[in-house]
């Protein structure tokens, strides 16, 4: 099975990570009628990251504001061990934090209080960036070079997007298949794409 989700046939294993009963059986709740399997519950970030090592799910969903650790804290260990999707749950105005999360290698997020709506997006948009940052991580030397390099990456997908009218994922598409042709690693494709396409050099 790779990291990034299940065995195909198979529901994905989500850990949660929330200090709040209420809130945690809620979420437990929404993920089990949307057809994932919730493997483990943690109440603490600590708990989360032992958790994580045992159960081995396939994504987590985390609180950033938990006892004994924090949840950002608890995301940069479990993503230490075994690179996984991550869903941060934040609270309206925590803006700072989900900066922080970011520099951790989290790209999903929920914030409180949150609806049934809202948290299939948010899955996938966490797999879906969890993967791209894989496929960046097999040219990097370190997680810290990988996440800068999803700086660029980041940047050169909104011009695509915003130039050719196409969404996401597609234009992470197109910047992997040029990398590929090209023999050039994906961060300097986007390099290019960025001085190319970037306000700086488009003229009126």
């Amino acid at each position: 099975m790779s990291a990034a989700g299940a065995e195909p046939g198979r529901r994905t294993r989500i850990l949660i990570a929330e200090d709040e009963t209420i809130i945690r059986l809620d979420l437990r709740d929404l993920l089990e009628r949307a057809g994932l399997e919730v493997c483990a519950e943690a109440r603490d970030g600590l708990e989360a990251v032992e958790l994580s090592r045992s159960e081995r799910p396939d994504l987590a969903v985390l609180d950033v504001k938990m006892p004994r650790l924090d949840g950002i804290e608890a995301a940069r260990r479990i993503l230490a061990e075994r690179p996984i999707p991550i869903v941060m749950l934040t609270a309206y105005g925590q803006g700072e934090l989900v900066a922080r999360a970011v520099e951790a290698g989290v790209f999903g997020y929920l914030v409180k209080p949150f609806r049934e709506s809202d948290l299939l997006p948010a899955i996938a948009t966490a797999r879906a960036r969890h993967d791209e940052l894989a496929a960046v991580r097999e040219e990097a030397d370190s997680l810290a070079e990988a996440l800068a390099a999803r700086k660029v990456i980041e940047r050169a997908k909104g011009l695509l997007m915003a130039k050719e009218g196409i969404p996401e994922a597609e234009a992470f598409a197109r910047l992997r298949r040029a990398s590929q042709l090209a023999g050039r690693p994906i961060r300097a494709v986007a390099e290019a794409v960025v001085e190319k396409l970037g306000p700086e050099h488009t003229t009126t």
